[in-house]
């Protein structure tokens, strides 16, 4: 992660500073399996320099902003960065405070607190991201409210106070528009240091297929780049929905053209199929028809110019 942070002209004193970090807080015992190395990298020079300062400064994180703009990405190659294990959260309306800090169970005839994944995320010294933190009831993320601001513990009734680790930080991401949303709560918004994900410009995604693909023509490369642009044009004027927006279905599409499946069905079987209204998908693939020919094959697609 360094080299690559050194290789997208990342600030070199906020990179000596993120070793530092590293040095200070060395992963050790079993939870250092939960280091990942990510499977996509981020890309963008300002938001990185943003985000590495303010965990530096000992801040939380709210990354916001549309679908397809990389906040998931972007939580896990932060963690990765800073040589911390992660703990994933997905929220939703069910989520209440004991799956985020934990609950009595019964171990070896007695009963014991098992941990959540807020609370080992503070012990450990861990980042938790929280994923989609507005689908979740306000009640339930005001055990929150005490992990994330100067007092920096969680109270678990019962139980002793957990006191977050030096190295512990949450990050949370948020859409907007999704169904069963809701207006983040404004304490608990207070307490995070907020980012605003822009949607991936050609230049980034250009270099996300060439890490990807290595083998992908630049002329192709070049099409599928604009193919996604358009449909974020289409998304942004609301001539289609956001299901179309899919980053992860084009890099699905491009996986199956390189395993030797047709540009066009590819396309289909990796965002076309996942929309339902008839005028919408007839849209859709007429974006497709006017980029990709219908008869264009593998040996074109890779190794070519």
């Amino acid at each position: 992660m360094l080299d690559f942070l050194k290789n997208e002209g990342i600030d070199p004193t906020l990179i000596q500073e993120l070793q530092e970090f590293r040095r200070t807080y060395p992963a050790d015992g079993a939870d250092s399996a939960r280091i990942r190395t990510p499977r996509y990298f981020y890309y963008g020079k300002n938001i990185w320099e943003e985000a590495i300062a303010a965990l530096l400064c000992g801040e939380h994180l709210l990354l916001t902003g549309p679908k397809a703009t990389g906040k998931n990405v972007f939580a896990e190659n932060l963690a990765a960065a800073f040589g911390r294990p992660i703990w994933n959260i997905s929220l939703s309306i069910n989520t209440d405070a004991a799956s985020l800090i934990g609950a009595d169970t019964f171990r070896d005839g007695q009963v014991v607190f098992r941990e959540g994944p807020v609370s080992k995320s503070a012990r450990l010294g861990g980042f938790g991201v929280l994923d989609e933190i507005n689908m979740a009831k306000n009640e339930a993320l005001a055990v929150l409210h005490e992990a994330l601001d100067f007092r920096g513990s969680i109270d678990v009734p019962g139980y002793d106070r957990i006191e977050l680790h030096g190295a512990s930080r949450f990050i949370a991401t948020m859409n907007y528009g999704y169904a069963g949303t809701r207006e983040l709560n404004e304490a608990l918004a207070s307490r995070f240091v907020v980012i605003d994900m822009p949607p991936i410009s050609e230049e980034y995604l250009t270099k996300l297929f060439q890490s990807e693909f290595p083998s992908l023509s630049p002329k192709w490369s070049g099409q599928f780049c604009r193919l996604f642009q358009e449909l974020q044009a289409k998304c942004s004027s609301f001539e289609i929905s956001p299901k179309a927006l899919d980053l992860r279905g084009l890099l699905s599409a491009v996986r199956l053209m390189e395993k030797g499946l047709n540009a066009q069905e590819a396309l289909r079987l990796g965002i076309g199929n996942k929309i339902f209204d008839p005028y919408e998908r007839k849209l859709i693939g007429d974006l497709f028809d006017a980029r990709i020919p219908k008869r264009l094959e593998r040996g074109e697609i890779f190794g070519g110019a």
